[in-house]
């Protein structure tokens, strides 16, 4: 049974006068079942935020946050929206449940996958997606990829993407409304914004901040959009931490690819950017709090999206996991979390693929725009593949004009930076405790580690490529319409 004891009197006083980075008192019990949560920014950069010395952007709120969180300082995502989204909902490589873009209907997540609600629905949870969904069917409540289909008692479709603060307001509506009913709730609060497709959206208050500053109109409206992005979990972490069930709530903060729109401005020294196989591609902020549980700490275990399900499912008391979600990729986190070591990740790989091929052509790019981290190293090859009619929707044009001399691309006017084919088109090692910048190939210097990890690599295609055909990861030009 829940506990749905208030704080005390002088516990409530303490919260107000420190506001909300107060931490419970160790005697505090909390429920058996925390509530959930889960914040998702929408092409955030690792970078765009002032704690990670952002030199433009303001974020006192995220900062705060992470300030009372446990940090996963390398924590990896996939390098775009959908693919992210279809981990953290089930616990396996996008490619495994057939997410390789964030197009219809390679963004439709296989309809055979346990997600992450109904886990969580099963043993008492109340779910709400609150936002993008971008995994099939978002608009549609029959649809059978539709969140509501998936697990979720409640979606806030936001038609039209209006201003995030509709979406936070939502989400406050929905948690204060299951506390009440004394049901533990999962709220996945995904939200559209900084996402340069939302641009228009941008609070005129908030772009005044930059203007002036010599940035353009675009880069202008990415910023503002982080900073109210900043206000907006502000607000709704300050809306918690007033409700009775904040110390017994986990918070998860994170970003679903690397940078986009700010990285010419600052991107934490990384190379690479949203849609490419540099680590600028795919490593993310990951904070989670838990006032009764956890000390605020970094922890610098290689970490993922994949991990999400597992460790979330974990928490909140679902047993035989491997029964009921077979074959997941990830790994719960709870000992890191708790303080504790965790032997599995000593030796843990993460695989990354782009995957945006054209459709139709996945078997060309098994050494195309993808990579392997491996503790403190990098296995990458960022290259085109030879094949010219692979084009539409493909990264493989951007690659190949890079390669004959364009210096402006999709985020940046440094192309041969952070969209750079690696050293003669094939594979790089390189290691990132040293060089995030990947500037020192290391391939030819440490040549057992890159055969261990090409092997790896070779390993884990082979056996991920079958699926990924099966759940529907490639599905040619002329078959593309939504699978109902």
């Amino acid at each position: 049974m829940r506990n749905t004891q208030t704080l005390s009197v002088s516990h409530a006083m303490v919260i107000i006068l420190a506001g909300w980075a107060v931490f419970a008192d160790a005697r505090t019990e909390p429920a058996a079942q925390p509530n959930i949560l889960f914040i998702l920014t929408d092409d955030q950069g690792y970078g765009d935020m002032s704690r990670h010395g952002n030199p433009v952007l303001k974020t006192p709120n995220l900062d705060r946050l992470q300030d009372q969180s446990v940090r996963f300082t390398d924590f990896c995502v996939s390098s775009s929206c959908s693919p992210t989204r279809a981990a953290l909902m089930s616990g396996k490589y996008p490619l495994r449940v057939g997410v390789t873009h964030t197009i219809s209907p390679r963004h439709n997540m296989d309809l055979q996958v346990t997600t992450l609600p109904q886990l969580l629905k099963r043993v008492g949870y109340t779910t709400a997606c609150v936002g993008k969904w971008h995994l099939g069917g978002d608009m549609e409540d029959t649809n059978p990829y539709n969140p509501k289909q998936r697990g979720f008692d409640v979606q806030v479709k936001n038609p039209g993407r209006p201003r995030e603060d509709r979406l936070f307001d939502e989400a406050i509506k929905f948690m204060g409304s299951s506390a009440a009913a004394g049901k533990p709730f999962f709220c996945y609060l995904a939200s559209w914004f900084p996402h340069m497709a939302s641009s228009k959206d941008a609070p005129e208050d908030e772009m005044a901040k930059f203007r002036g500053m010599g940035y353009d109109d675009n880069t202008v409206r990415f910023l503002a959009m982080v900073s109210n992005i900043d206000k907006n979990v502000g607000r709704i972490i300050g809306w918690l931490d007033r409700q009775p069930f904040a110390t017994n709530t986990v918070v998860v903060v994170m970003n679903d690819n690397g940078g986009t729109q700010g990285i010419d401005i600052w991107n934490a020294g990384m190379r690479g950017c949203k849609c490419t196989a540099w680590p600028g591609g795919s490593r993310a902020f990951s904070f989670w709090r838990w006032p009764a549980k956890w000390r605020p700490r970094d922890v610098d275990a290689l970490t993922a999206h994949l991990d999400v399900l597992p460790t979330l499912a974990d928490l909140a008391g679902v047993h035989d996991l491997e029964k009921q979600a077979p074959g997941l990729d990830g790994h719960s986190l709870r000992a890191l979390l708790e303080g504790r070591s965790d032997a599995w990740f000593n030796d843990r790989m993460v695989f990354q693929h782009n995957a945006r091929w054209g459709s139709g052509f996945a078997a060309l790019h098994k050494e195309r725009m993808a990579g392997v981290r491996w503790q403190r190293y990098l296995l990458v090859n960022s290259s085109p593949c030879g094949n010219p009619a692979c084009t539409k929707d493909s990264q493989c044009p951007a690659l190949r004009r890079v390669a004959e001399g364009d210096t402006v691309a999709t985020y940046t006017t440094n192309a041969p930076f952070h969209w750079g084919l690696t050293p003669g088109a094939g594979w790089a090692l390189y290691d990132l405790q040293q060089d995030w910048a990947c500037q020192s190939n290391r391939f030819e210097q440490s040549p057992e580690i890159a055969g261990r990890l090409l092997q790896a690599y070779d390993k884990w295609w082979d056996a991920i490529y079958p699926e990924m055909l099966a759940a529907g990861g490639d599905v040619p030009l002329d078959k593309r319409k939504e699978k109902k």
